[in-house]
């Protein structure tokens, strides 16, 4: 990577390769706002999946097919966060923040006003444009200020005000969805996003790259191809009025567009997605089985809130209420996450963790109608802290053994893989729930939600053999842990 300057007068030019010195206090204001840049994205998002049942009575259409208003947020992040790292590189981060949050606020008054699903799925896709840009852009910075040391700690920083988003949003959605329209929950981004562009502009430096690497635009366009079919693809093939074929065909588009682009990046020096950091072994598990656990957390949280609306006659409020009990487990959590790594390693608290969310899945499936609600209290608490645990280790150790050159391309192809995966969660999900109302028996149509829990925690389960192949010792430069076995991987 090109040295880097910096715009800020509070701080000299930094060496090449190193971020400027920065005070404790400093850091956790950074941590801070990168975090609330992390809760206003997941604020909407929790929200709305709470509203997804009133939107689909506005729009006249079924609960399945509100999925896409989902999936195009996603697939808007997926498409452009390839390239956020190079609008960092090139305008500097603090101008790239800044145009982000701008862009993700023009989406939410568009999504505010939208008069049908269609629109509304075009206005996501812009917000998600701008979300591509907001949060890597936002964990760059982060990482390239903080010592390799502290970064387990800071991380612990930035998770803690983004868990206010999953916490408020649901409880948020489903007020303003039964009180006044789910429409608000777009309008709401716009006081928290104005505040956000003031403290970027006040404590963010300006790193940017004294010359940048040219952009591989071919590279994006290969890359986005690739993605558009899978999602797309995958989103046809969940609601009904679609073409077969057209899906089919998009589905085949996937894996041409992808073996092309692999073609494409192996002649490229600085290709917009670098696959080669897969090579590392921590980055490489990380990506692996931190994707399977976001498939099924995905599909376990588009799932609930319908499930209770629909099948336990519960209103979004009464929906929100509910599930505000998981974020409640993640936050307590979220104190313990640095000192259980630094006393146990990655690898087992990890491999430990993933157990937790297979198991809160086939317990759901066993959900009925009837059942006290306080027993899914219980599951939805203990999944939030399972589910803290292991993404402070995914989301840390996927940079332990990084090198900080190449800092910048690692976080936009985490970023890139962590948002396929969450958009193949729901696609899956809603596919699945699909599949059960139309597929099983009358008689057994009701077990539509228990067929698609089982399939989550099935594909969480795969997880654990890949996280097994961490070694003892792995990410110990972060967490302070003493391994006694295994050799940190170098890019």
């Amino acid at each position: 990577m090109p040295p880097l300057t910096t715009a800020s007068s509070t701080f000299p030019p930094p060496p090449p390769n190193m971020a400027p010195p920065l005070s404790t206090t400093r850091k956790r204001l950074m941590a801070l706002i990168v975090a609330s840049l992390m809760m206003m994205e997941q604020l909407d998002g929790t929200a709305l999946i709470t509203a997804l049942p009133a939107m689909a009575g506005d729009f006249h259409v079924d609960i399945p097919q509100t999925s896409i208003a989902l999936t195009l947020y996603m697939l808007g992040l997926a498409a452009l966060i390839p390239a956020s790292g190079h609008m960092a590189e090139r305008f500097g981060s603090r101008a790239t923040l800044r145009c982000a949050i701008m862009l993700f606020l023009s989406g939410s008054l568009l999504c505010a006003w939208a008069s049908s699903l269609p629109v509304l799925a075009l206005a996501r896709l812009v917000q998600g444009a701008g979300g591509a840009m907001m949060v890597p852009v936002g964990r760059l910075v982060i990482l390239r200020s903080v010592p390799k040391s502290e970064l387990l700690s800071v991380m612990a920083w930035v998770m803690l005000p983004a868990t206010i988003g999953p916490m408020s949003g649901p409880v948020l959605g489903g007020f303003l969805t039964t009180y006044l329209s789910w429409r608000w929950i777009f309008y709401i981004n716009i006081p928290l996003g104005l505040v956000a562009i003031a403290l970027t502009g006040r404590f963010i430096p300006h790193f940017r790259a004294s010359a940048p690497p040219p952009f591989d635009l071919r590279g994006n366009i290969l890359s986005s191809t690739a993605l558009a079919g899978l999602i797309f693809g995958m989103e046809m093939l969940t609601r009904p009025g679609f073409p077969r074929p057209l899906a089919v065909g998009l589905l085949l588009l996937a894996p041409l567009g992808g073996v092309a682009y692999v073609r494409h990046a192996r002649g490229m020096t600085h290709p917009v997605l670098d696959l080669t950091l897969l090579r590392v072994s921590t980055f490489r598990v990380s990506v692996i089985a931190g994707g399977l656990t976001r498939i099924a957390t995905a599909g376990v949280i588009f799932l609930i809130p319908s499930l209770l609306q629909t099948r336990f006659g519960i209103s979004a409020a009464q929906s929100g209420l509910i599930t505000f009990i998981a974020p409640v487990g993640a936050l307590a959590m979220r104190f313990a996450a640095p000192g259980i790594y630094r006393g146990r390693g990655f690898r087992t608290v990890m491999c430990a963790t993933s157990l937790v969310l297979p198991c809160i899945c086939l317990l759901l499936a066993l959900f009925r109608p009837g059942a006290p609600l306080v027993w899914l209290l219980v599951l939805l608490g203990l999944n939030g802290m399972g589910q803290t645990l292991l993404y402070t280790g995914y989301n840390t150790v996927a940079y332990a053994d990084m090198a900080p050159a190449r800092m910048s391309a690692a976080t936009s192809l985490y970023a890139t893989c962590q948002q396929v995966m969450l958009t193949l969660g729901i696609c899956v999900a809603a596919g699945c729930l699909a599949f059960g109302q139309v597929a099983l028996p009358v008689r057994w149509q009701a077990a539509d939600y228990s067929l698609t829990f089982v399939v989550c925690g099935v594909i969480a389960i795969m997880a654990l053999p890949v996280l097994l192949r961490l070694s003892a010792n792995a990410g110990a430069a972060v967490s302070g842990h003493d391994g006694t076995d295994g050799k940190k991987d170098r890019p």
